[in-house]
């Protein structure tokens, strides 16, 4: 080997070194978020638990268990080359569209009124909050090839990619993923290329399908009842505004510094429901208090920013769009997830995420993290090796 071969040789082990490192940003403000939902999630559900006779760390202890399998899905999918999640995006698709289809037949469990789950031993997972991911999956192996200006086709194809998802997960019924899927595909669009007609079509689309569903009277009550009261607290409606009513005094009564861990009367006498899973952030509120509620929307911009860093400095379109739409989820669930505690968004039952109870969602969302870290990390490319578009 010659001497400039040698060199070369050098710098591209240099140049692969240099873009394993890991982003220790991510990582921290990952664990973190972690570390804070299992103290909530503990604070939220002890005393409830501890009334029923029940151990008061179960549900603690079973959260730890899942952040546990989330940081190892973080590892092995942050060891995954784009190009490997790209070439599966069609099986991804076709698993996710099969698990949707099973969670309508007898293999889905009923919990409270609502079919969104398969029980598996003495687990029960969500394949909606994996449907997500696997859109975003689909919707960018699919544009990757496009032009950087979108023809109509591809606009179709798209919204096609969604149709079907979105439909199976409204029958649920699961109004606010539903919309997260459309979320996802508008941005994720949008940033593949889309033009201001096309933008404007996209609009028309989201505007007359709102409308359609009201008019089909395709929602059921209780989801109508919450979008009125919501606008109009002062309405017969009102009271399907007590989540949101309890809410909002468990987080004002924080103040600025909190109560303290353990001592917020609204969550020691659970006036809140769903306080570990859907309202997980008023627990925060009211014992952290302004400070510890900034803190948490801090670690949240913080991964939100890593990931949009993932995307712009990505060596391929279909990791930018990747990661545009995997921000573009964390996004949408922060927005509407805290608007709902604090009165600024109907209610609905999306997860805070890494901070709200459950499995399902911890994982898809750890791997989607995971899988924008490897790009990150693999954004330069060695001398000689060939990258897709």
């Amino acid at each position: 080997m010659s001497s400039g071969e040698r060199r070369s040789a050098g710098f591209a082990i240099m140049q692969r070194e240099r873009q394993l490192r890991p982003d220790l940003i991510l990582i921290l403000a990952y664990l973190a978020l972690a570390g804070i939902g299992i103290v909530m999630v503990h604070t939220a559900s002890a005393p409830r638990l501890e009334l029923l006779g029940a151990d008061p760390a179960a549900l603690m202890h079973r959260q730890a268990i899942f952040v546990a399998m989330g940081a190892v899905v973080f590892v092995i999918s942050s060891a995954i080359p784009s190009r490997i999640l790209r070439s599966l995006a069609p099986a991804v698709y076709v698993a996710s569209a099969v698990l949707l289809i099973l969670v309508l037949t007898p293999f889905g469990s009923v919990v409270k009124g609502a079919q969104r789950w398969i029980q598996v031993a003495s687990f029960q997972f969500q394949p909606s909050e994996f449907a997500k991911v696997a859109l975003i999956v689909s919707l960018a192996a699919m544009l990757a090839p496009a032009p950087d200006r979108l023809r109509w086709k591809h606009v179709a194809r798209g919204l096609a990619l969604t149709a079907l998802p979105a439909f199976l997960i409204f029958r649920q019924p699961d109004l606010g993923t539903m919309l997260v899927l459309g979320f996802i595909t508008f941005v994720v669009l949008f940033v593949g290329g889309t033009t201001i007609r096309q933008f404007g079509f996209l609009a028309v689309v989201a505007v007359v399908g709102s409308v359609g569903l009201f008019q089909a009277g395709a929602l059921r009550e209780y989801q109508i009842t919450r979008l009125v009261s919501f606008l109009d607290p002062t309405s017969d409606t009102a009271a399907a505004q007590y989540n949101q009513t309890q809410s909002e005094i468990a987080i004002g009564s924080g103040g600025f510094w909190g109560k303290g861990l353990y001592e917020g009367t609204q969550t020691n006498l659970s006036f809140v429901p769903e306080q570990s899973t859907d309202f997980i952030f008023t627990a925060v509120g009211e014992q952290l208090g302004f400070v510890g509620g900034a803190i948490v929307l801090g670690l949240f911009v913080i991964i939100i920013w890593r990931v949009l860093v993932a995307a712009i400095g990505a060596r391929d379109r279909f990791s930018r769009l990747f990661g545009t739409g995997v921000a573009a989820l964390m996004m949408f669930h922060v927005f509407v997830n805290v608007g709902m505690t604090i009165g600024l968004m109907p209610v609905t039952g999306l997860p805070l995420p890494f901070l709200s109870a459950g499995g399902s969602a911890f994982l898809a969302m750890s791997f989607s993290i995971g899988m924008t870290h490897s790009m990150w990390m693999r954004r330069i490319s060695v001398p000689g090796e060939r990258v897709s578009p």
